[in-house]
């Protein structure tokens, strides 16, 4: 069977990031090694077709004039993210405006969703962008609907990725759409990245989301604590290994990492569960005890309660293909 190929539009401008443009361009560009799929045709765009200089000082050379592009059916329309300053260029916004709406997947890369939101084109759908500028997302845009958590959103025909590598992530979720799970495993394998994150996933990890304690002893039981996901990891025993007090523990964990201890205890653990979900054949009994959670039961409930569905719709979805 072959497939005709998709047409990816990418916009460019000045102050890109690079890397929100090399990186789903090469997930993209990774279908033409495979035998009797013409894969996609990839063009980039620019105001008046001039060369670009990204965020990190590298120059991109574009293949054309914006002005001349018109997405549409067949053609995903990417639009990286970049330095944000609070203004846009007035040609890319208002190119948006009047031609983004006709393309059949619009992508935004991390700040990209800022200028989606800018020409209109958010409005009244669910969207995410870098965490560090979901408030003002939020606030400059209050017709759309911002998930701050996701690393990317699916709304209809359009996606919205969080920073940078989330937008490789969102790339090869498409390609998976498109081609197959096989096609993206083989891609995420030659790129050395995980098949994908799913779009849920947070945009920081259960160490990440928290803040680091200040303090030795908390920091040590916050890696004790990632370290053994299955060991008993109540309040008492943790602060036995602070050498506090358990009200003490709580008060001052809470105080220097932003989440209580149990919370961040259900992070680590529903995180440990995901990995194990995704790159393991055990079953789900047994990933209930490696994570701490003792009962399948537990686990379901936990993910339930985190990601909205259970282990087992997670391992359809995400988990290792059967041979």
């Amino acid at each position: 069977m072959t497939w005709s190929p998709r047409n990816v539009l990418v916009v460019l401008y000045d102050g890109v990031q690079s890397l929100d443009v090399t990186g789903p361009v090469e997930v993209f560009a990774a279908i033409a090694r495979f035998p009797g799929r013409e894969g996609y045709a990839i063009r980039t765009v620019s105001p008046g077709g001039a060369p670009v200089r990204t965020s990190s000082g590298l120059t991109l050379v574009p293949d054309g004039d914006l002005e001349g592009a018109r997405p549409g059916a067949g053609t995903t329309l990417l639009v990286p993210g970049g330095r944000y300053r609070g203004d846009f260029e007035p040609r890319l916004t208002d190119w948006l405006r009047a031609h983004g709406g006709a393309a059949e997947r619009l992508v935004s890369v991390c700040t990209g969703g800022l200028l989606l939101a800018e020409a209109g084109l958010l409005d009244g759908r669910r969207a995410t962008t870098h965490w560090d500028v979901c408030d003002r997302m939020a606030r400059d845009y209050p017709a759309v609907v911002v998930e701050p958590d996701p690393i990317y959103v699916r709304d209809g025909p359009v996606a919205t990725s969080a920073g940078v590598t989330a937008g490789i992530d969102l790339a090869l979720a498409l390609v998976e759409e498109d081609h197959g799970r096989e096609v993206a495993l083989t891609i995420a394998r030659h790129l050395v990245v995980f098949l994908r994150r799913p779009g849920n996933q947070a945009q920081f990890s259960a160490q990440l989301a928290a803040q680091t304690a200040a303090r030795d002893p908390l920091r040590e039981v916050q890696q004790w604590i990632t370290e053994h996901p299955d060991s008993d990891l109540s309040v008492d025993t943790l602060a036995a290994r602070a050498r506090l007090s358990p009200r003490h523990f709580a008060r001052a964990f809470q105080a220097e990492t932003g989440v209580t201890p149990g919370r961040y205890v259900e992070r680590v653990r529903v995180e440990h569960a995901r990995r194990l979900l995704e790159e393991s054949v055990d079953g789900v009994a047994q990933i209930s005890r490696a994570c701490g959670y003792g009962t399948p039961e537990a686990l379901r409930r936990a993910f339930v309660k985190t990601l909205g569905q259970s282990p087992a719709e997670y391992r359809r979805r995400f988990g290792p293909p059967h041979r």
